[in-house]
């Protein structure tokens, strides 16, 4: 039998069997789509918080000013301890293993005006790399540099929401605010962000100044002494340098302001670095539990084009019988069932896929919930379900139909008779 004379009888049979045919190719459809709907539901969801997490900032320690519980060089516990203007500079210095140590000066509720309306907003001041370190992005503009710093000048960048609260849908750029008594600049206007969690408010909503000008013009109220700070944020050199890192900057805080380092009261640092890997254990273990619930949808859909296939390949033995007495050799009722399952499966499989993946990407047209990436697919995802079903399909079909070919055709033929 030539291929062409093959592939017209499988269309025939196929034809013939309808609903056997449409059985088999939901199965494997259903498990396809199935699997790939889950996993990329997981990937989305574990994408989504990790993107939402880097809008706070990627690997930071928020380093805060607490009150000492040990005695230490002579000094009483229950001391408080403010971190003042320059510890930055110590503490860079003894701790190699940080890549930055900048202060942030944050004041909320000031008085911010511009000539459209009026507010009252967070208003921070730092150094440059603040803005790589929080991620503050710029929209419009620039983030006040080292050169506005070291003349204390009176810029500032508008954080989105502020902008528009300040300005409404005008420009900014270039305008005048006045933050309490001042004249400020605008120079930049922050990116929208979805932010997942801050400790003093949503950096949209902020109004970002020099650290030198915020020191300037707006100090901590008593009983701060002028130079204190609200608090340092640290970044390791890589996540390997993270405890030592840690561990450097209480070290350094410690003999700067004479306390114990091993004082956790003394120094209250919030670790967003080991927060993220406990997230990420959360977000691995619902992708994990997406996959699995995808895992066992897909051998629901194995087990029926199983049956399926076996049912059929019982029903036809009459059939084999009769093309092994016309003189049909075992290996082409093999060949022919292979084929057969051969085209069911990659019929069913590509168009289990297509269609996932058009959902995939309906979806990710849609405007999308906070923390949720969308769908996002993976090809190896597909390519296993396809592969697993295809090979539970051609081994429930081959292996009976090479037992069947094997009979004798009057055997075959009595048997199905009598079954």
């Amino acid at each position: 039998m030539s291929f062409s004379d093959l592939l017209r009888d499988t269309f025939h049979t196929l034809s013939a069997h309808k609903l056997r045919t449409a059985l088999t190719m939901f199965g494997i459809t259903w498990g396809v789509i199935s699997i790939t709907l889950m996993v990329a539901a997981g990937e989305g969801m574990a994408v989504g918080f990790e993107r939402a997490k880097e809008e706070f900032g990627r690997d930071v320690l928020i380093v805060f000013a607490g009150r000492t519980s040990m005695q230490a060089g002579g000094t009483r516990a229950g001391r408080s301890i403010q971190w003042t203007a320059t510890d930055h500079i110590h503490v860079q210095q003894a701790s190699p293993s940080c890549r930055y140590v900048v202060p942030e000066l944050g004041r909320g509720g000031l008085p911010v005006s511009s000539s459209y309306n009026d507010a009252r907003l967070l208003v921070t001041g730092s150094l440059p790399p603040f803005a790589e370190i929080r991620s503050i992005y710029v929209g419009e503009g620039r983030y006040p540099n080292w050169e506005d710093n070291a003349r204390a000048r009176r810029v500032a960048l508008l954080g989105s929401d502020a902008k528009e609260q300040l300005f409404g849908s005008r420009a900014a750029l270039g305008e005048t605010i006045r933050v309490g008594e001042f004249p400020y600049t605008v120079v930049g206007v922050m990116r929208k962000k979805e932010q997942d969690s801050n400790y003093d408010g949503p950096d949209i909503s902020k109004v970002f100044l020099p650290f030198s000008t915020m020191l300037m013009d707006h100090p901590l109220p008593p009983p701060a002494r002028p130079e204190t700070v609200s608090r340092l944020l640290v970044t390791p050199r890589d996540i390997e340098h993270h405890e030592a890192c840690k561990a450097e900057v209480r070290r350094a805080l410690a003999r700067v302001h004479g306390f114990d380092p091993r004082d956790e009261e003394a120094v209250g640092i919030w670790d967003t670095i080991d927060q993220a890997k406990a997230f990420r254990g959360m977000t691995d273990g619902m992708r994990y539990f997406l996959g699995a619930v995808g895992v066992a949808t897909l051998f629901i859909g194995a087990i029926g084009v199983m049956n399926v296939m076996l049912v059929a390949v019982r029903e036809r033995t009459r059939e084999i019988g009769v093309r092994k007495a016309l003189g049909a050799t075992r290996r082409s009722i093999v060949r022919q069932f292979f084929v057969e399952t051969l085209i069911v499966v990659f019929v069913s499989g590509g168009g289990g896929l297509a269609f996932a993946y058009g959902v995939c990407g309906l979806v990710n047209l849609l405007p999308q919930m906070p923390y949720f990436a969308g769908l996002l697919p993976t090809w190896q995802t597909g390519v296993a379900s396809v592969l697993l079903l295809s090979t539970v399909a051609l081994l429930s079909a081959i292996y009976p139909a090479s037992r069947a070919a094997a009979v004798d055709p009057i055997e075959a033929l009595r048997w199905e008779a009598g079954g």
